[in-house]
């Protein structure tokens, strides 16, 4: 999960003008930055993996376990939740009952996620990636968890995709809000095959009031779940399962900020870390309680969002 006003879907037969494309590729230089400067962050927060994810994690409902224990216990637990939401998403789009075969993962970040289906349901699994030193790291992890050749990294912008008929499904955890929603559903349109479906992990905005907050700190551009219905519509694609997480994932702030606290204690003990800095961690760790207050207030909601393909497409 990367300030701009909330952007409008852009219509099918839409080509966009130079001023569209010089937006656009400045937006994706700032989040290639972004994810670029945090990939130490991530490895030393969430590794060593192999299956190292960047996104929210799960609890059980109404679960708040204590955050007075060891920073080991807090890492265990937010690596846990965060494989806890893949295979809840997992079984929720039916994963389960038919694994797809082949598979697109719509930025992979470190690749968590795609050794998870590639591991757990023998998916041959394609990860899109605009941050080019995540290839090599996806890959080396791949071949640690035994399916480097299951697990194919790929140096390419979604809006850039063209391909046909080649995806039984794909999925985007926490990374459809950094594209253009009109955009993203054409070219996973293209890519499944008829019936295909298409699962998404976001985060939905509510209160916009605080929009410029969230896509600040994530250089993102969140949206609203209706933005995403229109866009699929038009695209082909029909909603058939709509979950609300939100209460199961908002304790992974709290979890989170606490890490985070006891990684700042360390340091101003004197000691060091292997990648935060305490500006960095100071400022995390307010952002962190600001987002578990948006969370637990529901100004903003994590869903799970399963669409399939019509098979006239």
């Amino acid at each position: 999960m990367s300030v701009t006003p909330l952007a409008s879907p852009l219509g099918n037969d839409h080509e966009p003008d130079r001023d569209d494309r010089n937006d656009r590729n400045d937006r994706d230089e700032r989040v290639r930055l972004f994810y670029s400067r945090k990939t130490q962050d991530i490895l030393h927060k969430y590794g060593p993996g192999p299956r190292v994810h960047y996104h929210v994690g799960m609890f059980a409902d109404g679960q708040h376990p204590p955050t007075t224990v060891p920073q080991q216990t807090l890492k265990q637990r937010l690596v846990g939740a965060q494989e806890a939401i893949v295979d809840h998403a997992a079984r929720s789009w039916g994963a389960y009952e038919k694994p797809p075969r082949r598979l697109l993962d719509i930025g992979c970040g470190l690749g968590g996620a795609a050794l998870y289906w590639a591991q757990a349901h023998g998916s041959r699994v394609t990860g899109l990636t605009i941050a080019a030193e995540h290839v090599p790291i996806v890959g080396l992890l791949a071949r640690r968890a035994g399916v480097g050749r299951q697990v194919t990294p790929v140096l390419r912008d979604v809006h850039d995709l063209d391909e046909h008929r080649r995806y039984d499904a794909a999925y985007a955890l926490e990374s459809s809000g950094y594209t253009e929603r009109a955009r993203l559903f054409e070219v996973v349109a293209r890519a499944l095959v008829p019936g295909g479906w298409f699962g998404i992990q976001e985060h939905f905005v509510r209160n916009p009031e605080w929009l410029g907050f969230v896509d600040g700190y994530y250089r993102t551009r969140l949206g609203t779940l209706e933005e995403y219905l229109t866009a699929a519509s038009a695209a082909g694609f029909e909603l058939v399962r709509d979950e609300d997480v939100t209460d199961a994932v908002t304790e992974f702030w709290m979890q989170s900020m606490a890490w985070n606290t006891a990684e700042l204690d360390q340091l101003e003990g004197g000691g060091a870390s292997a990648a935060w800095t305490r500006e960095r961690l100071r400022d995390s760790t307010v952002a962190h309680g600001k987002l578990f207050r948006l969370w637990r207030d529901h100004a903003l909601e994590t869903r799970l969002l399963l669409f399939r393909l019509g098979a006239g497409r």
